[in-house]
């Protein structure tokens, strides 16, 4: 009887992806840098081991936003702990100030909430313009 193989984390191989968000819709490009991040892309997948991939965004404030004024209306909130210390921003505002923080908190939705999870989102790399300073993956 064949069993299926279980990947150690010796055995990953771990690439650069270069995604240019100028023009992609966002959602569709974040739930697809988070199949990527996860490593659910490969055929050598494991739940519990971090196989995914680093991944490089640039042009992160030209991608597209589609939906019915999801743009204006949605908004991201953050509570330290103490009552009444809830902060709300806006998605527009986000973008506009941060487009980083805001790629980073979409992508943290869809990774696991454990210390895996975390690990994943530090291999995500964000630049609002096309300059980034990963020189081993400029187009050439």
């Amino acid at each position: 009887m064949k069993f299926t193989k279980i990947a150690t984390s010796e055995q990953i191989d771990q690439k650069w992806v270069l995604i240019d968000a100028e023009g992609k819709t966002f959602g569709r490009m974040i739930t697809e840098v988070a199949t990527i991040l996860r490593g659910k892309n490969k055929v050598c997948w494991t739940p519990n081991i971090d196989c995914g991939d680093f991944v490089v965004i640039v042009n992160a404030s030209k991608a597209k936003f589609n939906g019915l004024g999801k743009i204006a209306n949605k908004e991201y909130f953050s509570h330290s702990g103490y009552f009444g210390s809830t902060k709300s921003v806006k998605m527009t505002e986000l973008l506009a100030k941060n487009p980083e923080k805001l790629y980073k908190l979409a992508v943290r939705g869809m990774l696991p909430k454990t210390k895996l999870g975390a690990k994943m989102i530090k291999k995500l790399k964000i630049y609002a313009d096309a300059e980034h300073p990963h020189t081993a993956q400029l187009a050439k």
